[in-house]
C-alpha cells in the first residue's frame, strides 16, 4: 500500500517568513545592499524552518519547490528557458540578474505583464512565447531543492506547474499573432518537464506534484485534450513516480473532472473542497479504483479555524467512496494565500483569536483530522475547536441590528445618480477648469523610511500625537509643492498616514480585526496585511476628512479625496464566511458613502474611490459572472449616489484583464475611471479599437509604476498618442498605471516631470492641428 494511516498533505506555503525576512532580503539585494550569496542564504534558512515545521507537524506529504524569489510561473519560465530576447540572456543557468529583469524591468527595457492570480491578490508573471522560443532546461530549481530538503532529513514532494496550465496562463509575443495557438507548444515544452522529472527520479523522489489550477476554468474539448496529450507522452517518464495533479481555486466541470481521472499515469488528485464543494458529487459518481484522493477541506485563502467536525463528517463520507487507506487530508490549495502564524499576534483579543487559523495552525488542523479520520482523535483538540465555533456564532459583537437593517434597505434601488455622465462632466468642467489631457496621479506618493518611522512610533506611542499631526502634515505640503512644481493638474495628498488602502479604512470600521504581522504577499517583496472582517461594518467617525481638507487647504488646484472602494475592501479583506459576500460588500459600501458624502460637504470636489480588486473578484466560472457583477457594480453606486452633479467621481483599477467586463465597467457611472494599460501591452486599448463607445472621462496608465524604470518624454507622447487614436480628446487623462508608494522621489520625480512634459507636447500639437 502507498499510504500509511493518518496521511496529510500540505499543497504550498507562505515563502515570505514570519516577519517578511525574504522582503526584507529581496529589497536589500535590489538595492545593491547585499549580495546574490546574502539572499540565496536567507532563502535557504527560511526553506530549512518551513520544512522542519511541517514534518514536525506530522506532515507526510511536504512540498518543495513552492518557494519562489518572485512567482511560481516565473520560475517555470526560468526552468523553461523561455526568456523573451530583450533581456539579452544567452543561455546556461538563468541567474539572478535575468530572472529580476523579466519580473521588474531594468534601466534599459521593461518588465513582462503582471496580473492577478486566478481570483487571488497574488500575481503572476505572464510568459511571453512564440512560434520561435527555443525552449531549454534553464534553471534546476525544483531538484536543487528537493536535494536541499534531502539533505535535511525531509524527503519532499516536488511541485511543477503543469505543462498545460503553463501554456494556458501564457500570452502570445509582441509580434506573435493573436490566434496562435500557445498549446502548439506543448511537444516543446515537454522534453524540458521530461529532463526535470528524470532527475528528480535519479535524486530519489518517490512523489511529484504538478499543478493544474486552469482544470477549474470553462475549458473546450481542444484545451481539455492538451492535458490527456501531456500526461499520455510524460507517462512513461513518470513511470515508478507517484503522481498527483492538484487543482484548486474552484469546482471541476464534468468534462473537467473525466479528463482528470482518465489521466495517464496519474495516481493521486488534490481537489479543492472548499470552494468546490460541487466536485463532491462528481467524486460519489464516479471516482477511480485503487487511485488516491487529496481531499482539500482545510481553507487555504482564508483565516478562520476550520469546522473540524463538519471537516471530519466530509472525510468519512469520501473515505467510503474512495476507501481505507486512499484518502489524503489536505490544504484547499497552497497556504501562501493566509497569513503565516497565529503565535505572532501579541494583540488579537483571545476571542477573535480563538476563531482563527493562520497557515502554521493549518498544518496542524491538517495532521488533527488526519488522525482523527484513522482513529486517533484528538479528543481536547476536537473539543476546543467545537468551543470556539460556538463562541464566533453566539458572539454578540459580530451582529448590529441597525447595520443589517440599513443593508436590507437597499433592495429595491439601483442607486444611480439622477443626470448621465455627459452632462456631470460639463457642469464639473466649469467647475474645475481643467486643460485638455488633464494630468494627475492615481494617490500614493513615495513611503520614505522617515515616514514609516513617524509611523511605527506613533503606533507604538513613542510619539504624541501633536508630533504625528505635524510630521503628515509636514509630508503632504512636500507632496503638494512637488505636484504644483511639475505642474500636475489635479492633486493628490500622497497618502502618507497610510501603510495599505485597505488596511487605513478597516482601521477605521466596526467589524473589523488587525493583526500584527498577518503579511501575505501580493508580488515579488510586496507584502499585505488584510484585515479581518468578522462581524457588521459601519463607520464610527469621518476617516479622511480632516487629512483631505489639510490638503486642499494647501493649494488652489482641485485636491483628490481618496478612498478604496467597497469591494477592493471585501476582496483584500480576509471576509466572514458566515454570510453571503454580497451582504457583508453592501455594508461596507453603505460605511464609504457616509464619508463620501462628509468629503463633498468639507469642499473636496474630486473624490476617488479606488476599486482595485473588482475584476479580482470575478468568479472562476462564467456562468457565475452576472450575479457576481451585479452586486459589485451595485455596491460601487450605491458609494456615490448622492453627490452633487458638480462633484467629480474617480475610480481606479489595475493589474488585470478588464476587456471581458468593459460593459461592467461603464455601468459603475463613475466620471472619470483610471486604469493600468501600461505593462499589458495596451490590452485595454483593443476594446475601444473593437467599437465599444465610453462617454467618461478615462485614464489608460501612460507608464509602469511597479518597474524602477524611467519613461522618456517621447516614449509617453506615444503611448498617449495610441490612446488619442481610438479615444475622444476631451475625455482621455493622462496618469500613471497606479499609486507610487513603492517607488522612490529619485525615479518618481523624472517620470512625473516626462509624463507632465508629454502632455503639454500633445496639447501644443492639438492647438496647432485645429
Amino acid at each position: 500500500m502507498l499510504f500509511q494511516k493518518m496521511a496529510s498533505h500540505i499543497v504550498g506555503y507562505p515563502r515570505m517568513g514570519p516577519k517578511r525576512e525574504l522582503k526584507f532580503a529581496l529589497e536589500s539585494f535590489w538595492d545593491k545592499k547585499s549580495s546574490g550569496e546574502d539572499l540565496q542564504k536567507v532563502a535557504a534558512g527560511l526553506r530549512s524552518s518551513i520544512w522542519k515545521q511541517m514534518a514536525d507537524a506530522g506532515i507526510k506529504y511536504i512540498p518543495s519547490n513552492t518557494f519562489s524569489y518572485y512567482d511560481q510561473v516565473l520560475d517555470t519560465t526560468a526552468m523553461l528557458g523561455a526568456v523573451p530576447p530583450r533581456y539579452g540572456w544567452n543561455g546556461g543557468e538563468i541567474g539572478f540578474d535575468t530572472y529580476f529583469s523579466m519580473a521588474r524591468g531594468n534601466a534599459s527595457v521593461p518588465a513582462m505583464e503582471m496580473t492577478k492570480w486566478f481570483d487571488t491578490n497574488y500575481h503572476f508573471i505572464v510568459p511571453e512565447l512564440g512560434p520561435d522560443v527555443r525552449f531549454s532546461y534553464a534553471s534546476h530549481k525544483a531538484v536543487d531543492e528537493y536535494k536541499e530538503a534531502k539533505a535535511l532529513g525531509v524527503n519532499t514532494v516536488p511541485v511543477l506547474v503543469g505543462p498545460v496550465s503553463y501554456l494556458l496562463l501564457s500570452k502570445p509575443a509582441k509580434g506573435v499573432e493573436k490566434t496562435f495557438s500557445l498549446l502548439s507548444l506543448l511537444p516543446k515544452i515537454l522534453p524540458i518537464y521530461k529532463e526535470v522529472i528524470s532527475e528528480l527520479k535519479a535524486a530519489g523522489a518517490s512523489w511529484i506534484q504538478f499543478d493544474e489550477p486552469t482544470l477549474v476554468l470553462d475549458l473546450d474539448a481542444h484545451q481539455l485534450q492538451a492535458f490527456t496529450a501531456a500526461y499520455a507522452d510524460l507517462e512513461s517518464t513518470l513511470s515508478g513516480l507517484n503522481v498527483l495533479i492538484e487543482t484548486y481555486f474552484a469546482d471541476l466541470t464534468s468534462g473537467a473532472y473525466k479528463t482528470l481521472i482518465e489521466l495517464k499515469g496519474v495516481t493521486a488528485y488534490g481537489l479543492d473542497l472548499v470552494r468546490g464543494t460541487k466536485t463532491i458529487d462528481l467524486i460519489k459518481t464516479n471516482f477511480p479504483k485503487g487511485k488516491f484522493l487529496f481531499a482539500g477541506v482545510v481553507d487555504g485563502r482564508n483565516i478562520w479555524a476550520n469546522d473540524l467536525a463538519s471537516s471530519l463528517g466530509t472525510l468519512q463520507a469520501l473515505e467510503a467512496i474512495v476507501g481505507k487507506g486512499n484518502l489524503v487530508v489536505s490544504t484547499s490549495c497552497s497556504l501562501l494565500h493566509t497569513a503565516v502564524d497565529l503565535v505572532n499576534e501579541t494583540k488579537l483579543d483571545d476571542e477573535i483569536k480563538s476563531w482563527l487559523a493562520f497557515a502554521a495552525q493549518k498544518v496542524v488542523e491538517v495532521n488533527a483530522l488526519a488522525k482523527a479520520l484513522a482513529g486517533q482523535k484528538d479528543e481536547a483538540f476536537f473539543t476546543s475547536n467545537a468551543t470556539a465555533q460556538a463562541s464566533r456564532k453566539s458572539s454578540p459583537r459580530v451582529t448590529n441590528e441597525a447595520v443589517q437593517k440599513a443593508a436590507a434597505a437597499l433592495k429595491g434601488s439601483d442607486h444611480r445618480r439622477a443626470t448621465n455622465v455627459s452632462a456631470r462632466l460639463d457642469a464639473q468642467q466649469k467647475k474645475l477648469n481643467l486643460p485638455i489631457l488633464p494630468t494627475t496621479t492615481i494617490g500614493s506618493f513615495p513611503q520614505t523610511l522617515e515616514l514609516r518611522r513617524v509611523r511605527r512610533e506613533f503606533k507604538a506611542n513613542k510619539i504624541s500625537e501633536d508630533d504625528y499631526v505635524k510630521a503628515i502634515k509636514e509630508e503632504i505640503k512636500k507632496v503638494v509643492d512637488l505636484q504644483e512644481e511639475l505642474d500636475i493638474d489635479v492633486l493628490v495628498h500622497g497618502e502618507p498616514e497610510r501603510n495599505d488602502m485597505v488596511e487605513y479604512f478597516g482601521e477605521q470600521l466596526s467589524g473589523f480585526a488587525f493583526t500584527v504581522n498577518g503579511w501575505v504577499q501580493s508580488y515579488g517583496s510586496r507584502c499585505v496585511k488584510p484585515p479581518i472582517i468578522y462581524g457588521d461594518v459601519s463607520r464610527p467617525k469621518p476617516m479622511t476628512v480632516f487629512w483631505s481638507s489639510t490638503a486642499q487647504s494647501m493649494t488652489s488646484r482641485p485636491m483628490k479625496g481618496m478612498l478604496t472602494g467597497p469591494v477592493t475592501i471585501l476582496n483584500w479583506s480576509f471576509v466572514r464566511n458566515d454570510q453571503p459576500r454580497f451582504e457583508t460588500c453592501y455594508q461596507i459600501a453603505l460605511a464609504i458613502k457616509d464619508e463620501v458624502e462628509d468629503l463633498e460637504k468639507a469642499g473636496i470636489n474630486v473624490i476617488q474611490i479606488d476599486e482595485a480588486a473588482l475584476r479580482e473578484g470575478l468568479p472562476l466560472r462564467k456562468s457565475e459572472h452576472a450575479f457576481y457583477l451585479k452586486w459589485a457594480v451595485h455596491s460601487f453606486r450605491i458609494t456615490n449616489c448622492g453627490v452633487k452633479d458638480t462633484t467629480q467621481i474617480h475610480t481606479h483599477m489595475c493589474y488585470s484583464n478588464f476587456n471581458d467586463i468593459i460593459h461592467s465597467i461603464i455601468d459603475m457611472d463613475a466620471d472619470v475611471i483610471t486604469i493600468e494599460n501600461s505593462r499589458s501591452d495596451e490590452k485595454l486599448l483593443s476594446v475601444f479599437r473593437e467599437g465599444v463607445k465610453y462617454g467618461a472621462g478615462i485614464g489608460p496608465g501612460v507608464y509602469d509604476i511597479h518597474s524602477p524604470r524611467i519613461p522618456s518624454t517621447e516614449e509617453i507622447a506615444d503611448r498617449i498618442n495610441k490612446m488619442l487614436a481610438v479615444l475622444e480628446t476631451n475625455i482621455l487623462w493622462v496618469n500613471p498605471d497606479c499609486g507610487l508608494k513603492t517607488r522612490k522621489y529619485a525615479e518618481v520625480k523624472p517620470a512625473l516631470n516626462n509624463m507632465v512634459a508629454a502632455a503639454k507636447l500633445l496639447r501644443t500639437q492639438l492647438a496647432s492641428a485645429k
